[in-house]
């Protein structure tokens, strides 16, 4: 037999919320007190949330469902991403972790459900795409490459400044690129364009880094190096959401994973997600065929 789809009531607004506005990125507002606004520089935390004044800053997922010819990859999920958190999302080959992610960044259509940006704009997320989905034959530099996470301050003709430059230099030495700055990227291996990639993500200063498969067809020691930016990123502040297969990696790195097996198993603290019974369901779930008679309800 198939799935069936999961009973859900709707939604009520939260108390004391405003009514949201009509835009396509979404602010919530919530009063909240001084006190619970005091903190250093004026900022302060309630509930794992950051609050900048009575702004909300967070990725909100509800009821999402994405149907491939009506089977859907992802259906009926909900789910909350705060800033400065750090997730993996992990789960079986054809689980639906990329298209979730693509959704999250509005590159897919949601059949049901949506996904709304809180406190942030499109500027303020950095979108890692998997190396396959990246064209590297265009003849550009690295420095030219990573400067390309200038475009929400520059777009594709402006010049970049002298600040902006050293802000691409850093974002290349953290990666340990910064002496390949003037070779082409066609001549570069996976692990060296992969870390000017992130490069790029990190010249963009965004609040959320989000990263689909980022270590596929990467060198070990790169990998490692650039989990140890993503860790150096969250503790600056950055919340990072990325998908990955490594389930030692995600041990390892990532306090909070999103185990998913086309539909949300679990989501919580690493060590509570990565458990015999959760992943024994994940696999159980994805044994499991037909949506086509519910799918696009």
């Amino acid at each position: 037999m198939g799935f069936r789809p999961k009973n859900r009531t709707p939604c009520r607004k939260p108390q004391g919320r405003l009514k949201r506005p009509a835009a396509e990125n979404e602010y919530f507002i919530k009063r909240i007190t001084p006190a619970a606004a005091f903190g250093r520089h004026g900022f302060g935390r309630r509930m794992g949330r950051l609050f900048l004044g009575d702004l909300i800053i967070m990725i909100a997922i509800e009821n999402l469902t994405v149907s491939y010819q009506r089977k859907p990859a992802v259906h009926h999920v909900d789910m909350q991403f705060d800033d400065a958190s750090m997730w993996a999302i992990f789960g079986p080959n054809g689980a639906g972790k990329s298209t979730l992610l693509k959704a999250v960044m509005g590159l897919l259509k949601c059949n049901t459900g949506k996904v709304s940006w809180q406190g942030i704009s499109r500027r303020d997320i950095a979108y890692l795409p998997q190396q396959a989905d990246i064209d590297r034959s265009q003849p550009m530099t690295v420095f030219e490459l990573a400067a390309m996470g200038l475009w929400y301050e520059i777009g594709f003709f402006g010049g970049v400044n002298a600040a902006q430059k050293k802000r691409v230099m850093q974002a290349l030495e953290r990666v340990e690129m910064a002496e390949f700055a003037h070779r082409q990227i066609g001549h570069l291996s996976n692990g060296q364009f992969q870390r000017v990639l992130f490069a790029r993500m990190l010249a963009q200063d965004a609040k959320f880094l989000l990263l689909d498969e980022p270590f596929n067809a990467v060198d070990a020691k790169t990998t490692y190096t650039l989990l140890d930016v993503l860790r150096h990123c969250n503790n600056e502040g950055r919340a990072v959401i990325a998908v990955l297969h490594d389930y030692e990696q995600v041990r390892a790195y990532f306090p909070n994973t999103l185990l998913i097996a086309r539909e949300k198993i679990t989501a919580g603290k690493t060590e509570d997600v990565l458990t015999d019974s959760f992943l024994q369901q994940a696999n159980a779930a994805m044994q499991k065929h037909d949506y086509a008679q519910w799918c696009a309800a």
